[in-house]
């Protein structure tokens, strides 16, 4: 597993942290792995030191590549690291309960996706999944929440296979995302992590909140009927305004088993103008996306969070800018997870 991360110490964070005399940045507070620890020792001792969360990175583009969709997710981390680190430290927020673990160990399966065939981006993709899931079941069973930041949607099956080994149980998840992710188990790839969660039986009840009706064909449509998933379409929540959205996911949450956990999914390409893999004009606000966040972090049984497909290099305006919106945003929907946790 050591290979599989590649662990950050506070030197990292040194050629893009903003430090300024007289004030504290979240940087300064971030605590990290003692690397002369296995992960599991040194997971145990960080929770002894008064962590709550951990922050893992996923540089991959594997993932929308396999699913015919475009790259550039792999840069979704290092947007949202530059960017949350420079944070002041303050009343609002603790740095020192957050654990800055690293990133996974991508490079060479990137290295091998280039110009690679569906076949061969499909079996890399479950490669992805071999080498991400036992740091998150590692990160769960030391009771440590997981915040998990950039790559594809394809990383939501190891996230809840690994849940659902930790609790022993199929877990629950909620996802706010025009697409349900639900396509055929035909290998790997970004459209097909929850499919795959379902099939082996990890995934109970799955609400896709935003599903856009128009974005999911006929068959995809009748498979998570069939499949039992729940659906509250973009267009019944925005367009049509059948019903207030906060209080339908709450009436959705309170017809669950209370005790069963659940993941907060959030495929990015659900905000307007989000510089992500399939970009999205017609999406739901940033501000409804952080309430989204910060209303299930708020209940007791959300155990992670997921920020999928930032794609900073897809920004109409390019890189650079790119950069800066998605770190902005994917900041955003970190610090108001944060603060819904700080609610309990």
């Amino acid at each position: 597993m050591s290979d599989a991360l590649i662990r950050y110490q506070a030197a990292s964070l040194a050629a893009f942290q903003q430090l300024r005399e007289g004030e504290t940045r979240l940087g300064q507070m971030l605590r990290y792995a003692d690397l002369a620890l296995p992960l599991s020792g040194a997971l145990a001792v960080a929770k002894q030191q008064g962590c709550i969360f951990v922050l893992l990175g996923v540089p991959e583009d594997i993932g929308p590549r396999a699913n015919l969709g475009q790259g550039g997710s792999d840069l979704g981390w290092q947007a949202f690291i530059r960017k949350f680190v420079n944070l002041q430290q303050n009343e609002f927020l603790d740095g020192s309960q957050i654990l800055l673990l690293g990133e996974l160990n991508c490079v060479d399966l990137q290295q091998q996706s280039q110009n690679a065939s569906l076949a061969t981006l499909r079996a890399l993709c479950a490669e992805i999944d071999l080498r991400l899931e036992p740091v998150l079941l590692a990160i769960f069973e030391a009771g440590l929440t997981p915040l998990v930041i950039g790559g594809g949607h394809n990383n939501s099956l190891p996230l809840l296979s690994a849940l659902a080994k930790s609790q022993q149980q199929a877990v629950n998840c909620i996802n706010l995302d025009p697409h349900a992710d639900f396509r055929l188990l035909e290998g790997r790839h970004s459209g097909n992590g929850f499919s795959y969660a379902k099939a082996q039986g990890h995934l109970d009840h799955y609400l896709v909140m935003g599903l856009h009706e128009l974005k999911n064909s006929a068959s995809s449509l009748a498979q998570i009927k069939k499949a039992g998933v729940d659906v509250l379409s973009y267009q019944q929540l925005f367009v049509r305004e059948q019903a207030p959205w906060p209080e339908l996911l709450k009436l959705w949450l309170s017809q669950r088993d209370p005790q069963q956990v659940f993941g907060i999914e959030l495929d990015t390409d659900a905000i307007t103008g989000m510089p992500v893999s399939a970009y999205n004009s017609c999406g739901v606000s940033v501000q409804q996306a952080e309430h989204f966040v910060y209303l299930l972090a708020s209940q007791m049984q959300s155990r992670y969070l997921h920020l999928a497909e930032a794609a900073p290099a897809q920004h109409p305006a390019g890189l650079a800018a790119g950069m800066n919106d998605a770190g902005q945003i994917l900041t955003a929907l970190v610090c108001a997870f944060l603060f819904g946790k700080a609610q309990l």
